[in-house]
């Protein structure tokens, strides 16, 4: 190997060994998020000539799970790959999260709901018409 860097396993220190990432172990963890991850990083392996082109890419989309729930990172994969987009990766799924697109009716989970009736007293419209009446 010349002008080439690699660490020889032999070289590493004892202890516990750390598993390289590659393709097959990026697809277990996107199956272990849902379908709709999977097909996600299906295509994003699909796209690029080299497997390790594609490890990027496909990290970044599963890291999402650090910050939104699984549950959400699978339904923003949903979205986009219902949309026009061949090859979705964290730049399409960032703002489907960021902006609640992966709910069905756009509105965050958590946030409290509207009052269905307005507090307090409100006047009527014989109030307003003044001395007219």
């Amino acid at each position: 190997m010349v002008n080439e860097y690699r660490t020889h396993d032999s070289d590493l220190p004892d202890g516990p060994r750390y598993r390289q990432w590659d393709a097959e172990r990026v697809r277990e963890w996107a199956g272990r998020i849902g379908e709709n991850t999977t097909v996600v990083v299906n295509r994003i392996f699909e796209s690029v000539p080299v497997d390790e082109q594609g490890l990027d890419a496909a990290l970044a989309v599963l890291r999402l799970t650090r910050r939104y729930s699984a549950a959400r990172v699978e339904a923003a994969a949903g979205v986009a790959l219902a949309s026009r987009v061949r090859s979705p990766r964290y730049a399409h799924l960032r703002p489907i999260l960021e902006t609640n697109q992966d709910h069905p009716d756009g509105r965050n989970p958590r946030a409290e709901p509207a009052m269905a009736e307005p507090v307090g007293y409100v006047r009527g419209a014989d109030y307003y018409a003044g001395g007219t009446r």
